[in-house]
């Protein structure tokens, strides 16, 4: 294939022309209460050419190898006819590599009837529990193997799998409706989701105590994140506008995020690295040939870094960081976090909820949405904190607030970092991305909570 890449390459007239090729195959169960609503094992293989010419781009997709030297053509054509800035790509070195992660036991490795077998038990739990009406189980495994040729000399191959899961419990009362979940996923190791069936009865216990919880009293109070709620909040309430093509493309943006622009006190850092080992937001290099790489984007509270592909570091002068990336053969690379993270401080959790005498403790998500520098998160799980201990369960509630008046707010910074694999990320039509995010425990001396 490496040959056929390379021949497809020669003589194309352009600035600069790259070819991906994948071969995936994609395991999907789905459970909707007793219900199955997938089981299915599904086999894809094509390719895409980007070619840049006079600072425009052109893109064409393909199935067939027999259609390289057209797709060639056609995407340069195309590149030829785009409206673009002169563009020059930052120099490097031509690149060869081959990486593949090798978990102890991949997913590729266990037929799916045994994978339906074991959601089986999981749902089996969930829908047997007291108060429970229905469930949602969703489960996704992916093996993906990518070829990368260049222009200017660089072929990678890298493999890489991926698994998800989420289970959902659904509990009814009346009119009243509750839900609780949880979210795994690793890199391709299936032993992450084995042995599950006390996760799963906790979901529908959860899910049935929200029943009888009482809503908060909305207002402003101390508040304490979890590592995974705080986590979702860094990655999408900060990390999204991190990514330089959104910052670029929006000059409101490009002035709320000024590098040097103070965001928190000095003992806030936050990261992103594609480097970390077994995660899923990990790669060697990302879809446009640049190596994965650690990221400082605040550090000691201030605003020093932001993500970068080829193109968006040469349009602002700055260097690229490694983050272009396409959920398939499909698309093209745009700006992606990988793993991003709340770097971990000192503070205890007995610590950082003592001294509080009325606040609210959030755990997981439920879902949220970001404009700009606005936020809105739901909580999948929340408890009043009274004389610095945690109390009675509450209805799930909502956090709303400004994302750099929250930044500057976090008071305290625990010892415990965890990082969230569960999940995947959207953006431009492109979803679900594989990411990892993380945090410690985090306190915010003032944030607005909303009950129902």
């Amino acid at each position: 294939m490496r040959n056929r890449l390379s021949e497809a390459l020669r003589n194309h007239n352009a600035d600069y022309v790259e070819i991906r090729y994948e071969e995936r195959t994609v395991s999907r169960i789905n459970y909707r209460g007793r219900q199955l609503d997938e089981a299915s094992l599904t086999s894809d293989t094509g390719g895409c050419v980007r070619a840049l010419v006079d600072g425009g781009w052109g893109f064409a997709s393909f199935n067939d190898t027999d259609a390289l030297r057209e797709s060639v053509a056609r995407a340069v054509e195309d590149a030829r006819h785009a409206s673009g800035e002169a563009l020059v790509l930052p120099e490097r070195q031509p690149c060869e590599a081959s990486v593949a992660c090798l978990p102890a036991r991949s997913v590729a490795a266990v037929p799916l009837e045994e994978k339906k077998g074991l959601l089986d038990e999981y749902n089996d739990i969930i829908m047997s529990s007291p108060r429970i009406q229905s469930s949602q189980v969703s489960y996704a495994d992916a093996e993906r193997t990518v070829r990368y040729a260049a222009s200017d000399g660089s072929y990678i191959e890298q493999r890489v799998p991926d698994l998800s899961l989420r289970l959902t419990a659904i509990a009814r009362d009346g009119d009243e409706v509750q839900q609780a979940g949880v979210s795994l996923g690793s890199v391709g190791e299936f032993a992450a989701i084995v042995a599950l069936h006390d996760k799963a009865r906790d979901v529908a216990r959860r899910a049935a105590a929200l029943l009888d919880a009482p809503n908060v009293k909305g207002g402003e109070y101390t508040v304490v994140l979890d590592p995974v709620l705080a986590g979702v909040f860094t990655h999408e309430a900060f990390g999204h506008l991190s990514e330089a093509d959104l910052v670029y493309q929006n000059p409101q943006l490009r002035r709320l995020m000024a590098l040097g622009r103070k965001f928190g006190a000095s003992h806030l850092n936050i990261v992103d690295d594609a480097t970390l080992p077994s995660l899923r937001g990990s790669y060697a290099y990302d879809d446009e040939g640049s190596p994965g790489q650690r990221t400082d984007l605040i550090r000691e509270g201030v605003l020093v870094g932001r993500l970068h592909s080829r193109e968006t570091a040469v349009r602002m002068s700055e260097t690229p960081s490694g983050n272009a990336r396409a959920i398939s053969y499909r698309h093209s690379p745009i700006v992606r976090m990988s793993n991003t993270y709340i770097e971990p401080g000192d503070v205890s959790l007995n610590d950082m909820l003592a001294d509080i005498e009325e606040g609210v403790y959030v755990k997981d998500w439920y879902g949220g949405q970001t404009s700009l520098e606005m936020f809105t998160f739901s909580a999948g799980e929340a408890y009043m904190i009274r004389n610095g201990k945690l109390a009675e369960l509450l209805r799930p509630v909502v956090l709303t607030g400004n994302v750099f008046t929250t930044l500057d707010r976090i008071d305290a910074i625990g010892n415990d970092l965890e990082m969230n694999q569960g999940g995947g990320c959207g953006k431009g039509g492109q979803s679900p991305l594989p990411v990892s995010n993380g945090s410690p425990h985090i306190r915010i001396s003032r944030c607005i909570v909303g009950g129902r």
